[in-house]
């Protein structure tokens, strides 16, 4: 027995209830009455499906409350039809997208659906733009967008609202894709390729964000909405690294000491220093690089959109290619969509170096994430963790504040490799890194580091700790970026990089 077979799908009222605080729902829907315009064997069908369905069409819409906050909801009902969409559907769920814009609701949608209603073709078909059209509105209005794709989830609902979250989660062992199974093997006369269109494949692929029991859902919503729905809150007191000034050591010594493989890394960071961490998976395009993570979360009081250099667990793992910068550029799209603070954390020794990353367009993608960065509408803070080496570190710089560790550093490239281009050697590693600025101090000195974290004396002895430090410096930065006056932000945080500023140190 396969594993969709084991698996009891609810239907939209089971979903309802399992999602929603008891006794919250209350419908928004009116009787939809059968139209009296459509063919009698149309009409007989939809006059079954209401009595097997016991519902007036295939979809609910309504609100209620997912852990006490206020939400509107619009499911699908798949023993209607198998939950397709027609014009009264249609209809459905534009109003109710349009009313959870109107009272600024974040929305939650439950597809499950084998797509529009052949039974009214065209028309039916072209409902979907009108759909999509709605969700654009309430997207730009700054409201998150949920999705929790049910099994199966297929065709026109898959190509358009299915598509569209702003967070995209899915049933275990749902089957989901564009093309029904049934329709591929009645047009090419053989079976669909199996595992493909499953929810496990879409999240291996960096197509959706996670795969998740219904039982489990309210809880991840909840998380995702503390982080995207979270009132603005004072500035936090001012943090005593602050006042901490560059430190003394040589720019080697700090090469050598972010390279310590027990140094914390983002992953660390998150666990000890933040709360409401829910991480993100890909591109939404179908890729995804294990070389960058990308989450919501809140340092303290304040809420973000994290995005990071991951570091490769064990030497030969992979580093950061293409796939992460165009990850990295969806939560930067994320963050001024829901106007959120960017926060993104650079630790790497290197961009992924290969033919796939040449192919793959690297060089474009870090000109891109500049360009995002620079142009930013939302406010931002970067930090430099550990190792700063060449475009790849560069590519998540641009920032309105930026936070570094004290042994943390910035190079176009790591210092054995700018010795043997200016030397033909590598042994002047560190006379390089010394005399090309690489430092913290240096970076302080023009302009580019606007606050450093201690290391007592070495990150990596005191990782929980310096984690905690850190995320204390992270909350404060967040919270002051957000209270700069927002008319000038693009021009200053362009101005910290300008050749000639500052001064070396």
């Amino acid at each position: 027995m396969s594993a969709e077979a084991r698996v009891r799908h609810l239907t939209a009222r089971e979903l309802i209830d399992a999602v929603l605080d008891a006794g919250s729902f209350s419908s928004w829907d009116s009787p939809i009455p059968i139209p009296t315009s459509a063919s009698p064997s149309y009409q007989e069908e939809l006059q079954r499906a209401r009595e097997k369905s016991g519902v007036d069409e295939s979809v609910l819409t309504g609100e209620g409350l997912i852990h006490g906050r206020r939400v509107a909801v619009i499911v699908s009902e798949f023993t209607f039809l198998a939950g397709s969409i027609g014009s009264a559907a249609a209809g459905r769920i534009t109003a109710a997208i349009h009313r959870a814009t109107r009272e600024r609701l974040p929305l939650l949608a439950g597809p499950a659906s084998g797509g529009t209603r052949m039974q009214e073709g065209t028309p039916a078909f072209l409902s979907m733009v009108d759909i999509t059209g709605a969700v654009r509105a309430h997207r730009q209005a700054g409201l998150p967008y949920l999705v929790y794709l049910r099994h199966p989830t297929t065709g026109g609902v898959m190509a358009s609202w299915g598509s569209l979250g702003h967070v995209t989660v899915a049933e275990p062992a749902a089957l989901l894709g564009f093309l029904g199974p049934r329709v591929y093997e009645a047009l090419y006369g053989r079976p669909f390729p199996t595992g493909v269109q499953t929810a496990e494949n879409l999240f291996d692929k960096g197509l959706i964000d996670a795969v998740v029991p219904p039982e489990h859902l309210a809880g991840i919503i909840d998380r995702a909405l503390t982080v995207l729905v979270a009132e603005p809150s004072g500035t936090p007191p001012v943090p005593s690294t602050a006042l901490v000034r560059p430190g003394t050591a040589d720019a080697w010594t700090s090469i050598l000491v972010s390279r310590n493989r027990r140094r914390p890394d983002l992953r660390r960071l998150l666990a000890y220093g933040a709360r409401d961490v829910l991480p993100l998976n890909g591109t939404g395009q179908g890729e995804k690089d294990p070389g960058l993570l990308l989450a919501l979360a809140r340092f303290g009081e304040q809420p973000c959109i994290v995005l990071g250099h991951q570091r490769p667990r064990q030497s030969g793992d992979s580093v950061m290619g293409p796939a992460s910068l165009r990850e990295a550029r969806r939560g930067m799209k994320l963050a001024e969509e829901l106007g959120l603070p960017l926060l993104t954390v650079i630790d790497t020794a290197g961009a992924d170096l290969s033919k796939e990353a040449e192919e793959g367009g690297l060089a474009g993608e870090i000109a891109r994430s500049l360009h995002d960065l620079i142009g930013l509408a939302s406010p931002s803070v970067s930090v430099l963790l550990g190792q700063g080496a060449g475009g790849g570190a560069l590519a998540l710089l641009p920032a309105d504040s930026t936070i570094a560790a004290e042994h943390a550093w910035l190079s176009p490239l790591p210092p054995e490799g700018a010795s043997a281009i200016v030397h033909r050697t590598v042994d002047r590693a560190a006379e390089m890194a010394e005399s090309q600025g690489v430092k913290v101090a240096a970076l302080v000195g023009r302009g580019v580091v606007d606050h450093v974290v201690d290391e007592r004396p070495d990150a990596a002895e005191e990782g929980r700790a310096f984690c905690e430090r850190m995320a204390v410096a992270i909350e404060y930065e967040l919270a002051r970026v957000q209270g700069l006056p927002a008319a000038d932000r693009l021009v200053r945080r362009a101005g910290k990089y300008r050749a000639g500023t500052g001064q070396d140190g």
